[in-house]
């Protein structure tokens, strides 16, 4: 008997792996095209840690017009959640990051390289499994979970590593014949990968992102088929990115320590390895210390967190790119106006020790992305947002058409308004201009520099009634500002003010802030002229009115 006979007693209805290698032929891309993956388990929410490698991985195909693909891999089915596989394709679509290929949302698949999900590809791995086993690379392993915790105490007390390997690999010596022996008696195995490798000697390798490292090669007689009969995650992904054609795997580098092993599974099946790029982890801030951004302690770790409040999927690519690539920031600096695809990405100035997530940054980098908006798409998207979170709101922007006035002010001007971070601000941001808003709120008047009663009355009465003309033009209605402020004592211009201030009793900067904040009761506001314009003469005058009883 041979190692054939034994592959055939395990794997008897295997194909050969050449049917596969005929099903998934090389990709006809053009040269340098990258083919890479996203490969996430859907035993959780999806990380933000997730959402940046997918977004790396999508950046770097789409730049040499290759191919982003979504894989699920699912063998671990013990931890799988409900909904697993639709919460990672709708986090993948709300940012943005719609692979080309892959698994799709009503759990299907999209391309001629699947099935994209790790649970319907057993065949296949028991096929490539078999053809370890008929080389001599592979063997069952007959021990059990007992025998695995007696072998773990020999090696503690022996003060050697611990492992499947060498002279403890208790099953990698058994006969071909005393194997089939066992599993026609009925024995429980799994399949092991017989590791060619010695931990006295080291492999050089080349990482995209963290540059030449040097391990010990890898001697573990590692699992590859479970008691299942599915994958470890070590041999199926070796499996599915040779089928699938992946030429990048980028990946997080917490697996940058099994490099060894999946270049030895690589170089054993005789399959061409694909390139490797580590990502470090997204990290934060924690009180001078940096740490991984964690799902435990962070609820910005969560993707579906952004989508939550509101902060738009451009917003956090767009932040994401800027840190991942240190240069980044300077090309956004000569190029503001240009789509972050226009953007060329390097995997190679990836961060090798892990960037700092910074929040604040982020709403920083979404109030730029929202003041390009025109009213039209912060409507929609507000209203998209507030249907699924803030049933307030939804109400608010029901009429469509006042809506668009009132988000449109200061919006397409060349120093557009940036007081809107995400969706959830939209509300605190507008609801001054809703009169039952207004109304109902309890009326406080901070008019900072002029304080009396009859100053501010008489300011306000005089506006109304000598001033202030729905047609005027922006720069008529300051200049009947600053003759309003000349006319009752006040600086005409903050200039003149600052020069005589005995003189006057205040400056037009003042008195606008009187009339800012009899109109919103705030001090900071959009352009005041367009407030005014939205509102009209009879709002207008009925607010002064409220403001003069308080």
């Amino acid at each position: 008997m041979d190692y054939k006979d034994l592959a055939n007693l395990i794997f008897p209805n295997s194909k050969d792996i050449s049917y596969y290698e005929e099903k998934y032929p090389e990709r006809d891309l053009k040269e340098g095209a990258i083919v890479t993956r996203i490969a996430p388990s859907p035993t959780g929410v999806m990380h933000m840690g997730g959402i940046y490698q997918a977004l790396i991985a999508k950046t770097v195909a789409r730049q040499t017009e290759g191919v982003f693909f979504l894989r699920i891999e699912d063998t671990d089915q013990k931890r799988e959640i409900e909904n697993g596989t639709q919460e990672i394709v709708t986090a993948c679509e709300t940012f943005g990051l719609t692979p080309d290929e892959g698994r799709t949302a009503d759990d299907k698949d999209n391309g001629n390289y699947g099935p994209y999900k790790q649970s319907l590809r057993k065949e296949i791995y028991q096929a490539y499994a078999k053809y370890l086993i008929e080389q001599g690379k592979a063997y069952p392993c007959f021990c059990t979970p007992e025998d695995g915790e007696a072998l773990r105490a020999k090696q503690e007390a022996a003060k050697v590593r611990p492992g499947y390997y060498g002279v403890w690999a208790k099953c990698r010596n058994i006969t071909v014949e005393e194997a089939i022996e066992k599993i026609k008696a009925g024995e429980k195995y799994i399949i092991r990968f017989k590791s060619p490798g010695r931990e006295d000697r080291k492999i050089k390798h080349h990482d995209i992102i963290k540059g030449n490292v040097t391990f010990p090669e890898n001697d573990q007689d590692i699992v590859i088929i479970k008691a299942d009969g599915l994958p470890t995650y070590h041999f199926a992904h070796i499996v599915d990115d040779h089928l699938m054609r992946t030429t990048h795997v980028i990946r997080a580098d917490e697996w940058l320590s099994s490099v060894p092993l999946h270049l030895q599974l690589f170089h054993e099946m005789g399959f061409k390895t694909p390139k490797y790029a580590h990502i470090a982890p997204i990290m934060k801030n924690d009180n001078g210390n940096k740490r991984k951004l964690s799902k435990r302690k962070d609820p910005e770790a969560a993707a579906s967190y952004y989508d939550e409040v509101g902060i738009p999927a451009l917003a956090v690519r767009e932040y994401l790119l800027n840190i991942a690539n240190s240069s980044f920031e300077n090309w956004r600096r000569a190029n503001k106006d240009a789509s972050i695809e226009d953007f060329d990405f390097k995997l190679n100035k990836m961060s090798v020790s892990g960037a700092l997530f910074d929040m604040v940054k982020l709403q920083d980098v979404s109030k730029i992305v929202i003041s390009k908006y025109t009213a039209e798409e912060v409507y929609n998207e507000a209203l998209k947002w507030a249907k699924k979170y803030d049933k307030e709101l939804e109400e608010m922007l029901a009429d469509k058409e006042y809506a668009l006035k009132v988000l449109g002010i200061e919006r397409g001007n060349k120093k557009p308004r940036k007081d809107i971070a995400k969706w959830s601000d939209v509300k605190e941001n507008i609801n001054y201009m809703y009169d039952d808003k207004f109304y109902s709120e309890k009326p406080e008047y901070n008019y900072q520099v002029i304080n009396e009663k009859e100053d501010i009355d008489t300011i306000l009465k005089e506006y109304i009634e000598n001033y202030y003309d729905d047609n005027d033009d922006k720069q008529t209605w300051f200049n009947k500002i600053k003759e309003l402020s000349g006319k009752l004592g006040y600086a005409k211009e903050v200039k003149e003010f600052k020069a005589n201030p005995d003189a006057y009793k205040a400056h037009v900067g003042d008195v606008s802030t009187v009339l800012r904040v009899a109109l919103t009761r705030r001090t900071n506001t959009p352009d005041m002229y367009e407030i005014m314009q939205v509102l009209g003469k009879d709002r207008i005058a009925k607010r002064f009115e409220k403001a003069k009883e308080n």
